[in-house]
């Protein structure tokens, strides 16, 4: 986890007086801050989309866009983090001190500026974005661990129904190729029956793993549809693409070698069916993840049903009417 107190951190000053802008700079920058100067708030609000700006010193009375203009502005955009502002003025009453705060800034500095109090304003700012970042990163961990299967750490159930159908209707409205493969252990019971639970656990996250190995990293996705099923998901991936990724998971499974915990061996295949959504487009105006899903676990039925250990495909032609 990054530490903003301990990093150096990009500010914009937005300041029409090059005298007070310059002194701001030296300031800023014998305290280790990296900066940028703006001369007015249309110059200031082009260099936030140029920059990587945590904090953010504007003076308030500036030709073309003042301060507040420029703090609401800047609220208006979108950023990846949040913006520490502070305003500059040589206002001191509480009415305009409450107007530059309900316009967007979240501090204010008095002209003329004493360089101790800048210093310790800047540490609380640092602080508090030092805080933001933090509940940010535990949210991110919080939903991928909400989205996420504890025992095989691919995706879940959850995840898979919403963003299957995301990716298709995102491949319908692009007319791109989608392949679903559902792919199910053989006889995965009798591992549970015959060696004990832990050891059906260690198959399943060295299969999970192994399949994780197999995909396109940051493209393909893989979720646990539940028990011994998996559901892998190939973006712009054809009827042959999605055959070729079969087959090198279903000869890797069957290559493998699993400990029955007693000093013995026992090797595993899996089946596998494959639903692909077509690049041509279809009168549908939605196929949802239940389509695709249901198509590839028809699939997987039928290389069940004709020995396991393999793959059948079919292209998705629309819901039987």
């Amino acid at each position: 986890m990054s530490n903003l107190m301990n990093n150096a951190l990009e500010v914009l000053v937005v300041e029409d007086s090059p005298t007070q802008a310059l002194q701001l700079q030296f300031l800023l920058e014998a305290e280790g801050y990296l900066v940028t100067v703006a001369k007015d708030g249309i110059e200031g609000l082009e260099a936030l989309t140029q920059g990587n700006f945590s904090i953010v010193i504007t003076d308030w009375v500036m030709p073309k866009m003042d301060g507040v203009e420029f703090c609401r502005a800047l609220r208006s955009q979108m950023s990846d983090g949040y913006i520490y502002v502070f305003l500059v003025t040589a206002k001191s009453s509480k009415e305009e001190i409450v107007k530059g705060l309900e316009g967007g800034a979240d501090d204010y500095l008095v002209k003329p500026i004493e360089p101790a109090e800048l210093v310790a304003r800047l540490t609380t700012a640092k602080r508090i974005l030092n805080l933001e970042q933090t509940l940010k990163e535990r949210n991110r961990e919080i939903s991928r661990l909400l989205n996420t299967d504890h025992l095989t750490k691919v995706f879940n159930r959850s995840y898979l129904d919403s963003q299957l159908t995301n990716d298709c209707r995102q491949a319908m409205r692009y007319r791109r190729w989608l392949s679903v493969i559902l792919c199910d252990l053989d006889f995965f019971k009798r591992v549970n029956d015959n060696y004990g639970h832990q050891i059906g656990d260690e198959v399943l996250k060295k299969f999970a793993l192994t399949m994780q190995e197999t995909l396109r990293f940051g493209i393909d996705w893989i979720a646990r549809y539940g028990g011994e099923e998996f559901v892998v998901v190939l973006p712009e991936t054809d009827f042959a693409g999605a055959a070729q990724v079969c087959e090198r998971l279903r000869q890797a499974v069957s290559g493998f070698e699993m400990s029955d915990g007693n000093g013995g061996k026992f090797s595993i295949t899996a089946s596998f069916g494959i639903a692909v959504l077509p690049n041509s487009g279809l009168s549908e105006k939605k196929v949802t993840a239940f389509d695709m899903v249901g198509l590839a676990d028809s699939c997987l039925y039928k290389a069940k049903a004709a020995g396991r250990n393999r793959v059948i495909s079919s292209l998705y032609k629309g819901r039987e009417r």
